[in-house]
């Protein structure tokens, strides 16, 4: 391939030192699995799918905001706008928003199958919906849209669940889904993820209010501080790393940990650990690059609402999902070892297929867009060829 691309394919030094081969391999990559995701609603809208070759029938929220907060630049504007409307039109009138919404048009609420949902929602359906459309307004700038739905998002991040201390809070007694790479997983009490995608969602909604001199009623302030002031409730000060959850399920959260890192809730101590701590167990986290949820010393999570083989999928499989937040963390502290992760998913990606999860002799959806469009992210931006 070397020497053969478009003339609008325009290269510049990336700091992760990609070569030309691998940075447009990549970005074509994505390209087709976002195109090959899209499938018609019964409406005659074009609808994102979570893979590549449009097995699946419905747009889901989660997958749909990695899609274009990660690769929004190859993606269709105007499409972007009219899925969000999709989603949010199957919100719940108790301000529930959905884990997806079917290619009929309807929504469903929480994981699961339509008909067998592992429990009444997710807790990061709203905090995701409020994510989306931050990400589209701030890429587009479309204050007009924002400014006409921002207070039904605010709706959706009100359902959902949080104790005194502002933390996301699933009761062990009624426990529902929590963040949705971790569905099946059974966490109850406080929760790390959910927690972290409130203050997220809470910081981003913030900014935009203020830029477009919206009354948020300094809920969103408010919010997002108390998140910052009370998260280290679920920190391990033993492992220098963040805890999933506070009664079930309470394992160290790889993923979590990085995310609360790049989202910017840490002490410096505390990033600090964290940071180093993933360098130090490179070799047992990832596998070809893609990295498992759970810390070397579990094999399997405590509890979960189906069984999950241990190794596999959400239960001990390696997923490419987090390294849009993981890499860069790493890069803090070492760029040789965040160079390494990167190389290593690519080369796996081009032997093997953008899957969904991978162990040894073990794969799960192949042609899955969110393991392409959040390993882009990494190389995006730093090239113009868009």
């Amino acid at each position: 391939m070397s020497g053969h691309y478009p003339k609008d394919f325009n290269f510049s030094e990336n700091t992760y030192g990609l070569s030309q081969a691998d940075t447009y391999w990549l970005t074509q990559a994505t390209k087709d699995q976002l195109n090959g995701s899209k499938i018609r609603s019964s409406s005659g809208l074009w609808l994102y799918t979570p893979d590549g070759i449009g097995n699946y029938k419905a747009l889901w929220t989660r997958d749909f905001y990695y899609m274009v907060e990660y690769a929004g630049d190859l993606m269709n504007p105007e499409e972007i706008k009219l899925c969000i409307k999709y989603l949010i039109n199957g919100q719940r009138k108790d301000g529930c928003m959905p884990d997806r919404v079917n290619s009929d048009g309807q929504p469903i609420y929480s994981p699961g199958g339509d008909l067998s949902p592992l429990a009444d929602h997710a807790l990061d359906n709203g905090p995701f919906t409020a994510l989306l459309l931050c990400s589209y307004t701030n890429r587009f700038e479309d204050d007009e849209f924002f400014t006409k739905i921002q207070t039904v998002i605010k709706d959706g991040l009100r359902f959902v669940n949080r104790d005194k201390d502002g933390l996301v809070f699933n009761d062990p007694l009624n426990p529902q889904c929590n963040y949705g790479f971790t569905d099946i997983v059974k966490k109850t009490g406080n929760l790390l993820f959910s927690s972290l995608l409130f203050f997220q969602s809470s910081m981003e909604m913030e900014k935009l209010c203020i830029k477009y001199s919206i009354d948020s009623g300094e809920c969103y302030r408010i919010w997002r501080e108390n998140i910052k002031k009370n998260i280290s409730k679920l920190y391990d000060s033993e492992s220098g790393m963040f805890l999933a959850s506070t009664v079930d399920c309470r394992q160290i959260d790889i993923w979590g940990s990085a995310f609360a890192v790049s989202v910017g809730v840490t002490t410096p101590e505390q990033t600090n650990r964290i940071i180093q701590y993933l360098i130090d167990n490179k070799e047992k986290l990832f596998f070809k690059g893609q990295l498992k949820h759970l810390s070397p010393k579990d094999k399997s999570w405590d509890k979960t609402f189906i069984s999950c083989e241990t190794g596999t999928y959400q239960n001990g499989a390696f997923w490419a999902t987090p390294l849009a937040w993981v890499i860069p963390v790493i890069a803090r502290k070492s760029l040789r070892v965040a160079k390494e992760i990167l190389n290593e998913v690519i080369q796996d990606f081009r032997r093997n297929g953008i899957n969904e999860c991978v162990n040894k002799d073990y794969f799960k959806v192949p042609n899955y867009v969110a393991s392409a469009t959040n390993v882009y992210t990494i190389i995006r931006g730093e090239n113009d060829f868009c």
